[in-house]
């Protein structure tokens, strides 16, 4: 008996109740397959339908896998782990994505590209048809996460969520990919930017999809949770930056309060604005650590992929650095608060003048607090960096 050829190609679309469209979707895959030149498959991954999408799949020859975790994305983790062929091509069973013309998808497979993705925006080269895209997706939801992407992960992409997209299995599959819903598609193309591997870009039309019930996706819910999961992704965005920051303004406005009060114009800027600036730089070394903390876990989770920078670091800032640093602020924070004890000694321990007095306590109490958390923060990175090691 001769043995099947094997597969080079698997088409891949996730499918919940897609009765109206399905149909067409797969004589388009099975059409784009053939003028691919390759050996390939349709395969549904079905997510419970029960609206006879998956007889018409069989009925045209398409492979069906059931997958039971509900979810966008566990349906997409089903489908690419059942799937027989070496490439896959994704995208959604609504007939929003023309599959007879995935031939560029596959070239750029050909010559070495791990991720090829559709763009359907204009500025990289794609088409949106009439009625296609609602309008907050177009100008609002999709510019601006995809603006982020690119920001926070030098992804080159131009459409971050297009839905179809091409990859090899082999790569996608040394991702790891974790998440369930519509989020997916964020995390794969993060994922797969960030652990370096070959991406491309081939523009597409999008069409208007042809169902007669709403979509699945819901635009604010979904929209946050890709944000969220950018961010989480992200320490340095989500944490470091935003902490920095505040401690830069923080120390600023402490700087030029500290000698006695300021006026500009006509306002006054005294004490209660000394504690504020003290407040930022809490805040902001508080976030800085998280980025810190968020980081090295993330990448012992294998979350996110070694980072150089990050151990030339701790080569130099090791636990007894950190000890250092924060028992000097303790020391600081400590003659400074002996200093106010002192400030009190002369007035009898009576009542004090607190614009006098609190230029002496706040800063000392900034330098405890500072210093406290140093320790208690060298310690913890340690106990992180000890699975690391």
């Amino acid at each position: 008996m001769n043995a099947p050829n094997p597969v080079e190609l698997t088409v891949l679309m996730p499918c919940l109740n897609e009765a109206e469209t399905l149909g067409r979707c797969v004589e388009k895959a099975r059409a784009g397959i053939a003028k691919s030149g390759v050996s390939g498959e349709v395969l549904i991954a079905d997510n419970g339908s029960t609206d006879g999408s998956v007889e018409i799949a069989k009925q045209l020859g398409a492979r069906v896998v059931p997958v039971a975790a509900k979810g966008y994305g566990s349906a997409l983790r089903g489908g690419i782990e059942a799937a027989r062929g070496k490439w896959i091509v994704m995208g959604d069973a609504d007939d929003s994505y023309d599959f007879s013309a995935i031939a560029p998808f596959v070239e750029k497979l050909g010559t070495g590209a791990d991720l090829v993705m559709g763009c359907r925006m204009p500025r990289g080269g794609g088409t949106i048809s009439p009625g296609a895209m609602p309008w907050k997706h177009r100008w609002i939801g999709n510019p601006i996460l995809s603006a982020i992407g690119r920001s926070f992960f030098k992804c080159p992409a131009h459409d971050f969520h297009c839905g179809l997209r091409a990859f090899s299995k082999a790569a996608i599959e040394r991702l790891n990919l974790r998440t369930t819903g519509m989020e997916f598609a964020s995390e794969m193309v993060i994922s797969a930017t960030l652990q370096g591997l070959k991406l491309a870009e081939v523009p597409i039309t999008l069409h208007k999809d042809g169902r007669s019930r709403p979509p699945h996706l819901r635009s604010w819910r979904d929209g946050w949770r890709h944000l969220r999961f950018m961010l989480l992704y992200s320490p340095r965005w989500l944490f470091l930056y935003p902490g920095l920051l505040l401690m830069l303004i923080g120390t600023a406005a402490g700087i030029w309060l500290f000698p006695g009060p300021r006026r500009v114009g006509g306002v006054s800027f005294d004490i209660h604005t000394l504690l504020y600036a003290v407040f930022a730089i809490l805040l902001g070394f508080q976030s800085v650590i998280f980025g810190v903390f968020t980081k090295i876990f993330a990448m012992s989770e294998g979350l996110l992929p070694p980072d150089a920078r990050m151990d030339r670091v701790f080569r130099v800032i090791t636990l007894e650095v950190g000890l250092v640093v924060g028992i000097l602020l303790l020391l600081l924070g400590f003659v400074g608060s002996l200093h106010a004890v002192h400030l009190w000694s002369t007035a009898m321990f009576g009542p004090l003048q607190p614009a006098v007095t609190l230029r002496t306590i706040l800063p000392s109490v900034l330098a405890l607090m500072l210093g406290a958390q140093t320790v208690f923060s060298s310690f913890f990175l340690s106990v992180l960096g000890l699975r690391r090691r």
